[in-house]
């Protein structure tokens, strides 16, 4: 395994080092170098904070800017971030209209997440509302486990949910147009080639040649099947059926199409990917109003790719369209 770093260890680190530095007129370190905030905060507004563990870059850090989020909290890789991170996110972007927290629906997320919350709030100081994103339909509902994962899925809500916070809405609000964003968004993965962890000397799985993983998460979590690989074609259609079926929109219906890729996947084939689902959706009667393609949630280098549906109502297309102003996403 190669790859450009100095020791496997302090890889996250460095990397958020480099980050700042290529993006100081956007972002600073947080005290104690814990967390990535905004270089300045918008006053009156309720904070944003959102984090996970290092290699989905650029998610969670590259979405902090006007917009979108205020803070963000990395661990290293695949590791969720440490309460004491969180909290300190918490503390400094605090400015009296409360901090929603946006958490991927993994359990060292969910907890970490939690206990910082409880922890802020016990203080007496600070009011803390959560949203939990699952918008992974590879994994079954059921009442056992932590249910469903949160992907791709995960910017679309920090986006809609940004824009409404520099909208100005209360924490309550807030909440209310997160879960909104949440309930409407689905997003299905396909890896071709499992991820290289700096930490071990092998991908976190392995694939044949003539192998894919349906319905992956971005941690090499094993999907639905392992499949034979197939043309683009019937990937696509694959994957974009389980979306449609689970959504169940009517026809007419306004969505926001994302394809993403899991870090290993070159944009001509992301832009192949995106071609075939968008005629997938507009000839079952769907209109993609808007639409992304790009490498936003990672899985270091996996090779694959997710796509996500969001159905749009005029409140989440206007969310979506206000202006965004951070690394990895800006108009």
């Amino acid at each position: 395994m190669k790859k450009f770093m100095n020791d496997a260890g302090s890889l996250a680190a460095d990397s958020l080092e480099g980050f700042v530095a290529a993006h100081e007129d956007l972002v600073a370190f947080g005290q104690g170098r814990k967390h990535i905030r905004r270089r300045v905060f918008t006053p009156g507004k309720v904070a944003v904070i959102a984090g996970g563990g290092a290699g989905h870059e650029p998610m969670h850090v590259g979405f902090i800017g006007k917009g979108m989020l205020d803070a963000a909290c990395t661990g290293h890789v695949f590791t969720s971030p440490t309460p004491d991170q969180i909290l300190g996110a918490i503390q400094e972007a605090d400015n009296g209209a409360g901090v929603l927290l946006i958490v991927k629906n993994y359990d060292g997320d969910l907890m970490n997440f939690e206990m910082a919350a409880e922890m802020a709030v016990s203080s007496g100081s600070h009011r803390i509302e959560t949203l939990i994103v699952n918008d992974d339909i590879a994994i079954e509902r059921t009442a056992r486990g932590t249910g469903r994962r949160g992907v791709a899925g995960t910017l679309i809500v920090e986006k809609i949910v940004g824009a409404a916070a520099e909208g100005g809405v209360d924490l309550a609000t807030l909440k209310t147009v997160g879960e909104a964003a949440i309930a409407a968004t689905r997003t299905m993965g396909v890896a071709l080639r499992g991820a290289t962890v700096p930490q071990i000397t092998r991908e976190t799985f392995a694939l044949g040649d003539d192998e894919m993983e349906v319905g992956v998460g971005i941690h090499g979590e094993p999907g639905r099947s392992r499949q034979k690989i197939t043309d683009a074609s019937t990937i696509a259609t694959l994957v974009c059926n389980q979306i449609l079926a689970d959504l169940a929109p009517a026809e007419g219906q306004r969505i926001l199409l994302l394809v993403n890729g899991l870090g290993g996947t070159p944009p001509s084939e992301l832009y192949v990917m995106f071609g075939l689902a968008r005629r997938f959706f507009e000839a079952r009667g769907l209109v993609v109003s808007r639409r992304l393609v790009g490498t936003y949630a990672t899985s270091l280098d996996m090779a694959g790719m997710s796509i996500t549906v969001t159905l749009l109502d005029d409140a989440l297309t206007t969310l979506w369209d206000a202006p965004v102003s951070t690394a990895a996403l800006r108009w």
